[in-house]
């Protein structure tokens, strides 16, 4: 158990530390917020040439692009050059440190990550397609990922349909971000792929069909094999 002299002592040590580093601190200028030379999440407000030591909370680190802003972020938004020292991790149930993105600790979770806020962890889906990568502290494709992570599962509807893999298209020759498709048996209907890999059906107003050429409903005349459609339909 603590005594009260030594947590006296220890409390004691600590503010002596911090008065010492904001003692060997020079200002860069009279006025602003500057970095510590070695500590990432370690940062100095001055105020005519006297600096006042600051931390930023546990998982964030202070960015030094401009001295006339207070900003911390995460790690993965800054460059700390240098300064590789953290303060002591302050973890929780999920999270590593109190604050920051984090990958899920079952590895074969590549779609999911944690966003941790004060100690609070939220369980957090990436994009469909798309798999979390820490080092950007973001979701990425899988192509882009250093991680070893097995291709998501694709949705399958009610009638057999799921997106094909691989980008498509379009008429100005660039790839579309959510595709369709035309439906094998109805002139009318479609597939739409949300960020490709999402199934949803979809259905032309009435009066027009789709148009697999140009990836979008048009006069019936138009479409090859559909031209009757509304004729034999009624």
């Amino acid at each position: 158990m603590m005594t009260k002299s030594t947590y006296v002592l220890i409390v004691t040590a600590a503010l002596l530390g911090n008065w010492l580093a904001g003692a060997q601190f020079r200002c860069p200028e009279p006025k602003g917020y500057f970095p510590d030379p070695n500590q990432c999440d370690l940062y100095f407000h001055c105020v005519d040439d006297q600096p006042e030591e600051k931390l930023c909370k546990d998982g964030l680190v202070f960015n030094d692009e401009n001295p006339k802003r207070e900003l911390c972020d995460i790690p993965a938004n800054v460059d700390c050059g240098d300064r590789t020292a953290l303060q002591e991790p302050q973890p929780s149930k999920d999270c590593p440190r109190a604050n920051g993105y984090f990958r899920h600790e079952d590895p074969a979770m590549c779609d999911k990550f944690v966003n941790c806020i004060d100690g609070v962890a939220q369980l957090m889906p990436c994009p469909p397609g798309l798999v979390y990568e820490e080092k950007m502290s973001s979701c990425v494709w899988a192509t882009d990922s250093t991680r070893l992570c097995s291709s998501p599962q694709r949705e399958v509807l009610d009638d057999g349909f799921s997106c094909p893999i691989g980008d498509v298209i379009g008429p100005s020759g660039r790839i579309l971000p959510h595709p369709t498709f035309p439906h094998p048996e109805d002139c009318a209907k479609f597939y739409i792929c949300r960020n490709g890999m999402v199934p949803q059906k979809g259905q032309c107003e009435e009066g027009l069909v789709y148009n697999e050429d140009l990836f979008r409903c048009t006069e019936p005349e138009s479409v090859q094999g559909c031209e009757d459609y509304y004729k034999t339909k009624n």
